[in-house]
C-alpha cells in the first residue's frame, strides 16, 4: 500500500495556478520573437510531459459516513495538439494513472479499497497567447471522460466505480529552444466525479479533481 502523501492547500493550489497564468502571459509580452513565425509551420504539435498527479478528493459515504484518501502518483503524459489557427488549438491529453483509495473516519473505522487505475482522456480548447514568440503561454478548457479499470480490491471487498464525465481548466508556458522544439510547463486541474458501490450496499459519491502538474518537451512539426 502506498503511503497517502499530504495535499497542499486548495488555496495555495489555486493561488499557483493563477500565478502561472499572470506570469506567463506577462512573459509572454515582454518575450521577443523567435526564429520562425508560427504561420511558417505545420499546425502539430506534440508533447511529451511527465506529471505529478495530485489528487483533491473528497467523498460522501452512506451508511456508514467518513470521507476518502487517494494517494498521490507520477505519470508520462502524451498531448497531440492541432492549432487551427496562430492563437487557437486543440490539444487531446493522454495519460492513465494508478491510486491506492482508502475510506477513512467511518463507523467501521479505516478501510482499504485496494487499488484502480484510471484513464481520463481530455480535449481542451487552448488560447495561446503569443504564439511565435521565446515565451509562449497559453490558457484552456475542456472536458474529460474517466475509465475506471483493473481494480485490485482486497479479499471479501467487491467495488465498482462509475465511469463519466467531468470539465477541466488548464493553464501552461511554452519555452522555444529552436524553431521546432520547446520546454514546456503545464498546469492542469481536471474535475473528475464517481458513484462508487462496495459489496452492493454501501454507495459513496467521490470527487477526485485531481491537480496535474506537468513538465516536458514539446516537438511542433
Amino acid at each position: 500500500m502506498t503511503t497517502t502523501l499530504n495535499k497542499a492547500p486548495r488555496a495555495l493550489k489555486a493561488a499557483g495556478l493563477a500565478a502561472l497564468v499572470a506570469a506567463g502571459t506577462l512573459a509572454g509580452a515582454l518575450a521577443g520573437a523567435a526564429p520562425a513565425a508560427a504561420e511558417d509551420k505545420s499546425p502539430w504539435m506534440l508533447r511529451v510531459r511527465g506529471v505529478a498527479v495530485v489528487p483533491d478528493e473528497g467523498a460522501s459515504i452512506s451508511p456508514i459516513g467518513g470521507d476518502v484518501s487517494i494517494d498521490n502518483s507520477v505519470i508520462p503524459e502524451l498531448d497531440i495538439t492541432y492549432f487551427a489557427t496562430q492563437n487557437i488549438a486543440f490539444e487531446l491529453i493522454l495519460g492513465t494513472t494508478k491510486h491506492d483509495v482508502r475510506a477513512k473516519g467511518t463507523s467501521v473505522g479505516g478501510v482499504d479499497l485496494g487499488s484502480v487505475w484510471l484513464l481520463p482522456p481530455t480535449l481542451t480548447a487552448q488560447y495561446h497567447f503569443i504564439p511565435d514568440g521565446k515565451i509562449r503561454p497559453y490558457v484552456g478548457a475542456g472536458v474529460n471522460y474517466t475509465v475506471f479499470y483493473n481494480e485490485d480490491t482486497p479479499a471479501g471487498i467487491d467495488i465498482d466505480y462509475d465511469n463519466g464525465f467531468g470539465f477541466a481548466l488548464q493553464a501552461g508556458v511554452d519555452f522555444a529552444i529552436d524553431d521546432h522544439w520547446v520546454a514546456n510547463i503545464d498546469v492542469k486541474k481536471l474535475f473528475l466525479n464517481t458513484d462508487v458501490t462496495i459489496n452492493n450496499s454501501i454507495k459513496a459519491d467521490v470527487d477526485i479533481d485531481p491537480w496535474l502538474f506537468g513538465v516536458g518537451v514539446g516537438y511542433r512539426f
